[in-house]
């Protein structure tokens, strides 16, 4: 019970971080139809600029509390990320906008290599340990163990979450998304500014990407310039899993797929004596992928038109 209790709260904290990074794939295939496969490069950015800024401030604050070194960097990565992701939008997606899928869909693939590059220049290749800013103490909740650093993470995903779900169902630049969705040429006609609305989505995404970014690291202590890689494309599996399109569905094929990796790996790992888990531990969202593109394309909970963004 220990085990499954463990395996539980290590699946909720990394499925946090899958439905935030999902949340973005979704919201732009919500409005143009597009993936970004740039998206998880967005999340990487967010995190090497956190590191860069924290190790700035603790040379020239050095008795400043972690966390509120850890909020400047955040806020700061977000700015940094969002600025990116507009910048990409206009530059590579906006020419390619009325052209075939394939054409936008390849400039992703390469806009990806792109940061990769770029990020290995500006702050070369090697791993980089990401300072712990959070007490490390753990807390025994019935047998297992959450660090201050997942409280935070669940802490901050579930404030992210509400605030993105108030913003598009109650605000008037969710009612704009939600019609630009619904049809973009009727919206235009309707007052609604499309291109004003798709670079909107798109900071939206890289806002929630740097937050993933930032606690990603925060969690697993290091950053590099391909860190977001495999973050980004297990999200791209969440958003298909819960139904990409789907606000909800993003955040159910997240938590879901965090769950399913954790407990799977988990229990493999006890089986074979820790030996095996780690190693297994990625092919549980290509599995859950191919099921779910198998039995049910549409996935979890389909593509309810209304709840796109």
């Amino acid at each position: 019970m220990e085990v499954l209790l463990q395996q539980i709260i290590n699946g909720l904290v990394l499925g946090s971080m899958y439905a935030l990074i999902a949340l973005g794939y979704t919201m732009v295939y919500g409005i143009i139809q597009l993936i970004n496969f740039a998206h998880g490069e967005v999340l990487m950015i967010g995190a090497v600029t956190a590191w860069s800024v924290i190790g700035i401030m603790q040379s020239a604050m050095p008795g400043a509390p972690g966390w509120v070194i850890l909020i400047l960097a955040m806020l700061i990565a977000c700015i940094v990320a969002a600025t990116l992701n507009f910048v990409i939008e206009k530059l590579a997606y906006k020419p390619l906008r009325n052209s075939p899928r394939l054409a936008p869909l390849i400039t992703a693939i390469g806009m990806s290599i792109l940061l990769q590059t770029l990020a290995m220049i500006i702050w070369k290749p090697n791993y980089k340990p990401f300072p712990t800013l959070l007490p490390s103490a753990p807390f025994n909740i019935g047998g297992a163990y959450i660090t201050p650093t997942q409280i935070m993470i669940l802490g901050v995903t579930a404030v992210s979450l509400a605030t993105l779900m108030y913003l598009v169902n109650y605000t008037r630049i969710g009612r704009a998304m939600r019609a630009t969705a619904e049809n973009p040429r009727v919206a235009g006609l309707m007052g609604v500014k499309p291109d004003m609305v798709i670079s909107a989505t798109f900071i939206i995404g890289a806002i929630l990407a740097a937050i993933a970014g930032v606690m990603y690291a925060s969690n697993y202590g290091t950053v590099q310039h391909t860190m977001g890689f495999l973050p980004g494309l297990k999200a791209f599996t969440a958003a298909v899993f819960g139904g990409i399109g789907n606000l909800g569905g993003a955040v159910l094929g997240g938590l879901l797929l965090g769950l399913i990796e954790a407990i799977g790996s988990g229990y493999i790992g006890t089986l074979t004596g820790g030996l095996l888990g780690s190693h297994y531990t990625d092919i549980f969202a290509f599995i859950v992928l191919i099921i779910v593109l198998t039995l049910r394309p549409s996935g979890l909970l389909g593509e309810r038109v209304a709840d796109r963004a």
